[in-house]
């Protein structure tokens, strides 16, 4: 059962429970997608109704952003907690180094996801990385025969939103593989090219202030969290 957070189904589960989820996708012979919303997500979700559908329809939609858990405080409908797509899917890459489970890394600037999957076999002895692919790319088909080709379980689509929930659900089930999980910038993370807050920042809810200090250009997305917190105090107002 989903949290309805301003029009957008959430996943209430911990951490924990939502790598257990995603595991569990694994053992079975269909496609599924993750998807992990923002503030950015949910107000733009709010205009465009195809998005929003693509979001409500995924088959885990984790609170990636503090704003989420505020929203739904806001509403009355509090969640467990964040589930940020980084650490789900670091989650994942423990469990699957221990699986043999094949992982594929597509997204991000050409050269990224190769230095990316040598960070992560380091980082996650035993994790099957069997394929790369940048995220500069104009044409569907060469990709998706590139991760059928190279047997992927599991796919982590980085290609920002909308455009990598968009491109799961239009060819997730076309590569073979069981899980995408839509991750945004996690490649340039995974590949050292950015820094995540430490984590008292991310205890305190406050990674997006660190992003903030770290990468000044980000304020005109960072000025969505508080809009997004309006609308939920809206809402509540309302009685939505």
């Amino acid at each position: 059962m989903k949290t309805n957070i301003l029009g957008v189904g959430i996943d209430d589960l911990t951490l924990n429970e939502a790598i257990d989820a995603g595991m569990a996708f694994l053992e079975q012979d269909t496609f599924h997608y993750v998807v992990t919303p923002n503030p950015e997500f949910i107000l733009s979700a709010k205009k465009d109704a195809v998005f929003r559908t693509i979001l409500n329809q995924a088959d885990l939609a984790l609170a990636d952003g503090i704003g989420v858990v505020y929203s739904a405080k806001i509403l009355g409908r509090p969640l467990k907690g964040r589930a940020p797509g980084v650490d789900f899917a670091q989650g994942l890459m423990t469990r699957m180094a221990h699986t043999g489970q094949a992982l594929f890394l597509l997204g991000a600037k050409p050269g990224v996801a190769e230095a990316a999957a040598e960070n992560l076999r380091k980082a996650y002895p035993g994790l099957n990385i069997c394929g790369t692919h940048d995220g500069y790319f104009k044409e569907d088909g060469p990709v998706i025969d590139a991760i059928r080709a190279a047997k992927a379980d599991v796919v982590f689509v980085c290609l920002g939103a909308p455009k990598q929930e968009f491109w799961m659900t239009e060819n997730g089930p076309k590569t073979g593989a069981k899980l995408a999980v839509g991750l945004g910038g996690c490649l340039d993370v995974f590949a050292g090219n950015v820094q995540r807050a430490p984590e008292v920042w991310q205890k305190a809810g406050l990674e997006w202030l660190y992003r903030l200090i770290k990468e000044p250009s980000r304020i005109g997305r960072m000025a969505k969290l508080p809009l997004v917190l309006v609308d939920a105090f809206g809402a509540r107002l309302g009685g939505k």
